[in-house]
């Protein structure tokens, strides 16, 4: 059997459309999409950030509209982290992010509420507005104190 140049052929484009195929799904499971799409960069500051990670989901009313950039510390010793969002959202200048926790041990993402604020931010804008993340060992400890100290007036009386 001889070679086809035109079986060649197809099977090279064939095999061409597969790593094409290969290089999107990597690129949209990965979640790298956001800033290729054209979104905008916004930063939020906070005290506390927990486990957050970058690429971690931005989400607002569960539904996901970005993910975390890049996570550092600012001068004065609070976390700076990079939203990238998607670029067909209009945020109000009064928008807050908080950090949450899918279900009671799952991943950390920012939730973002939208303020009513008639101006929008624009890309490089900080969110001023920003809640801190819950331990669970923080709430627990409060949990495990009020109870100690609830017992002990019970035990007195």
């Amino acid at each position: 059997m001889q070679p086809s140049p035109l079986r060649d052929l197809v099977v090279g484009l064939f095999v061409l459309v597969g790593f094409g195929a290969i290089a999107y799904l990597s690129i949209e499971v990965g979640g790298l999409g956001y800033r290729g799409r054209g979104g905008f960069v916004l930063y939020a500051d906070f005290d506390q950030i927990g486990g957050l990670k970058s690429r971690a989901p931005v989400m607002i009313a569960g539904v996901k509209v970005g993910q975390v950039g890049a996570i550092t510390l600012d001068e004065s010793m609070r976390a700076h982290v990079t939203l990238e969002i998607d670029r067909k959202l209009k945020l109000p200048r009064d928008t807050s992010a908080a950090i949450q926790t899918a279900g009671l041990l799952g991943d950390q993402f920012v939730d973002l509420e939208p303020g009513a604020d008639d101006r929008f931010l624009k890309s490089g804008d900080v969110i001023a507005f920003t809640t801190n993340a819950l331990s669970i060992e923080s709430l627990i400890s409060k949990f495990v104190t009020s109870s100690d100290s609830g017992i002990g007036e019970k035990n007195r009386k």
